[in-house]
């Protein structure tokens, strides 16, 4: 992707991570049928974790009090500071997005999350230091890098060995996003291989249950809640999230959801 691209991108998320706190129904609709009724308030997120997810993710990781963890595109921070409080480590979030970045600052004042610091940057530039994290996280966002073998190469950089890296993701069918932007540059049908070559033992790999069902449902309710949500989001912001998801309702791009947790050799 090239950098009009990626500003082009970031310029999106802007607009829905500036919106999202004033949108109710977004709220409604996402635990309705993405992040579940128990995720804990405070923490929410557009991601399609959810709580039982979440405390997996946090065992895969296996920190240590006072490990620094990576939280790579953390958007307003809520799973990334839910993980670092109960696994009493550092935090670090990294996004594109300057919008996301500030209010996932102001998130971490919120919920008692002192240690947490968030930085603009990318998947292939953290702007963090060599083996300085003892663990790094994802959710739902690699199959947007325009590079993933330089995004596994640089998540390796920054970890020390032995340190996790433990992400959601989806792959992608290749024939179906041939063109696209930001999908179609880099299509990726298994995360495996790549990780191996950037120095990483596979440890899981593991279709989600019933991620179609639950990208469908959420998906639709946000077309069929058009009218609320431009209401509250504003007509722009609406329209950048209804772009990805009208897409990926027509096309089916998605070849699954995938939890995945790797350990640096």
């Amino acid at each position: 992707m090239s950098e009009q691209g990626t500003e082009i991108v970031a310029a999106g998320y802007d607009l829905v991570y500036a919106a999202l706190p004033g949108s109710k129904t977004f709220r409604a609709v996402w635990r309705a049928h993405a992040s579940g009724e128990d995720f804990p308030d405070g923490f929410d997120h557009i991601s399609f974790l959810t709580l039982p997810e979440m405390r997996d993710m946090t065992n895969a990781l296996a920190l240590a009090a006072g490990d620094t963890l990576v939280d790579l595109a953390c958007g307003m921070g809520g799973p990334g500071l839910w993980v670092a409080r109960e696994s009493r480590a550092t935090l670090v979030g990294i996004d594109v997005s300057a919008v996301a970045l500030d209010a996932a600052r102001e998130r971490a004042a919120n919920v008692g999350v002192t240690d947490a610091r968030f930085v603009q940057g990318s998947f292939a530039e953290t702007g963090l230091e060599a083996g300085s994290a003892g663990g790094a996280m994802s959710l739902d966002a690699l199959q947007y890098a325009p590079d993933k073998r330089a995004a596994f190469t640089e998540i390796a950089r920054v970890l020390h060995p032995g340190g996790r890296f433990v992400f959601a993701a989806f792959e992608l069918t290749p024939e179906r996003v041939a063109g696209l932007p930001v999908l179609g540059t880099d299509p990726v049908d298994d995360y495996g291989p790549l990780l191996e070559q950037a120095g990483f033992d596979v440890l899981r790999y593991e279709e989600t249950p019933r991620w179609r069902e639950r990208v469908t449902a959420a998906y639709q309710a946000i077309v069929d809640a058009k009218a609320a949500l431009t209401e509250e989001m504003g007509e722009a912001a609406y329209n950048a999230l209804a772009g990805e998801v009208t897409l990926t309702l027509q096309l089916q791009p998605y070849r699954r959801r995938v939890f995945v947790s790797a350990r640096k050799r």
